[in-house]
This record gives structure tokens, sequence and C-alpha cells, in this order.
């Protein structure tokens, strides 16, 4: 199993606390994915997040064809770090550590993905041709989006 990483960081103007009580909602997920994904959460939206929490989403991953992806979220610190991690779906694995920090001009907020895809070489040619795109495109989307809410 190969695995690839996919690293993001991004400072935006607003504190700690306040970026905290936006990126611990699940709900918030879906104003900082790409329409094209038609992402919808469908369980596990109890606030405060808490570890452990199960949250399942349904995600269009190409024309006509849906996936549902259930993540648990675990190793959370409040308004420093969580972990959302597939327990099933489009990926053979995926953890990605969300990071927060208080910085002089608001929080910097860091992403680290470490993923795998199912297939074996398949699924190497596909994250070649359309994964790794794909994921780029949806991070740096999340990145206008929040530079545009936040400043």
């Amino acid at each position: 199993m190969k695995i690839h990483t996919l690293t993001q960081s991004q400072e935006i103007p607003i504190s700690l606390e306040d970026a905290w009580k936006f990126f611990s909602k699940p709900e918030n997920l879906n104003e900082i994915t790409p329409p094209d994904l038609e992402f919808r959460i469908t369980s596990g939206k109890p606030e405060p997040m808490h570890d452990g929490q199960i949250v399942t989403y349904k995600i269009r991953v190409a024309p006509m064809i849906w996936n549902t992806w259930v993540t648990e979220i675990k190793a959370v610190i409040p308004e420093t770090q969580f972990v959302d991690e597939q327990r099933s779906g489009p990926y053979k694995f995926w953890h990605h550590l969300h990071e927060f920090e208080s910085t002089d001009k608001g929080t910097l907020i860091k992403d680290k993905v470490n993923y795998a895809l199912p297939f074996g070489i398949f699924g190497d040619i596909a994250h070649s041709l359309y994964v790794k795109n794909k994921l780029n495109q949806i991070f740096n989307f999340r990145k206008k989006i929040l530079s545009e809410k936040f400043g």
C-alpha cells in the first residue's frame, strides 16, 4: 500500500477561538467543499466535537456515482488539533490531522492528510491521473472560501 501525503497551511485573520468554533462543527464542511462533490452530512453533528464521534457523509465521486464516507473524530485537543480518520469510504486509508495555532495576525490552520487508494496498481494510476489533482483542487477551493469568508 502506497501512502500519499497532502499538506497545506493557511493563516486567517480570526481568533483561535473563532477558528475552532467553525472547524469543530461538521456541518461547516459543506461550506468549504466544492459544489461538484455534492457533499452531504447524513449523521454525526452533535456538539461539541469529541473523541470517538462518528460522522457519515455522502459524496459524489463521479457523475451518477455516490459514495458513503464514514469518519471517526480522534485526538481532539480543543483549539489545538483533531484528526478525522476514515472508517469506510473511497480510500483504503485516510488520516487527516487538522492543527490550529494562534499568530499575531489570527490563526494558522495546518492540514496533513495521509491517504492510500484501493486497487493496487490501478489505484496508483488513478492517483496519478485524477485523485492527486482532485484533492489539490478540493483543498485550494477550501483555501479560497476561507479567504473570502474570513478576509
